[in-house]
């Protein structure tokens, strides 16, 4: 979990998400280790080793072995619950559950994953983030239907208007992300309240409101009298983004 890179269900920008969490928004980020305890209980297991993480997610990522086992000295916090759905089972381990409220020590309820029946900041943030993750899908079933029409859309406009802010005063870190994706392109998440934009640079821009259950607006490119063309936004966007290092 760093400035430039980190589960969207947490907050729209890092210091947000840090706070979720109960620790500083330091630059240098922290690792995060979800977890059971011997009693299957979860736990999420906040520590500073970034690297520790970052080698053990690459090392999986490649289909190799990597025992994460975090020095206590590099634990920052520990708190009760996931907050994330996963599904798991370790041999030996009882099935996962969530301690009781306060075993942590906070005093606070256990960390919990989003309801898939409602729809607010926390779904509309995991569905951008899902789009960037499936940018090719995504980009061809938009272009197949065309998406949610969202020419003279009140909340689009406010949400653009509010990026290009972005572009000229300095937001939170994290509220503007961008990542690799291929040759000369980047992928861009940028989020701001109530709205999470999706794009790529040179090429398209979709929109997520708070104000619109799982809709997907598609952001047009032409130029208006108060904003300037969708490319140019994007470009504009990318060169104030944070980025991994």
């Amino acid at each position: 979990m760093t400035p430039a890179q980190f589960p969207g269900v947490l907050g729209d920008d890092f210091p947000e998400a840090c706070s979720l969490l109960g620790v500083p928004a330091a630059p240098e980020g922290y690792g995060l280790v979800l977890g059971q305890d011997e009693e299957g209980a979860r736990w999420t297991v906040v520590v500073d080793d970034v690297s520790l993480v970052a080698a053990a997610i690459a090392s999986w990522d490649c289909g190799m072995e990597y025992d994460l086992s975090p020095d206590e000295r590099t634990i920052v916090v520990s708190l009760a619950g996931w907050p994330l759905d996963l599904t798991v089972s370790t041999t030996g381990v009882p099935e996962p559950h969530d301690p009781e409220q306060g075993a942590d020590g906070t005093g606070r309820v256990p960390l919990a994953p989003p309801s898939a029946e409602a729809w607010g900041p926390v779904q509309r943030r995991m569905g951008a983030d899902q789009i960037a993750r499936e940018w090719g899908d995504w980009r061809e079933r938009i272009a197949t239907d065309g998406g949610a029409a969202a020419a003279a859309h009140p909340g689009l406009a406010r949400a653009l208007k509010e990026a290009l802010e972005y572009t000229r005063k300095a937001p939170p870190p994290g509220r503007i992300r961008s990542s690799f994706a291929g040759e000369d392109a980047r992928t861009l998440r940028v989020d701001g309240p109530g709205w999470s934009l999706v794009a790529r640079t040179g090429d398209a821009a979709f929109l997520l409101l708070d104000e619109e259950p799982s809709e997907v607006l598609t952001v047009p490119h032409g130029a208006t009298a108060d904003l300037p063309e969708l490319l140019e936004l994007l470009a504009a966007l990318d060169r104030v983004a944070v980025r991994p290092v």
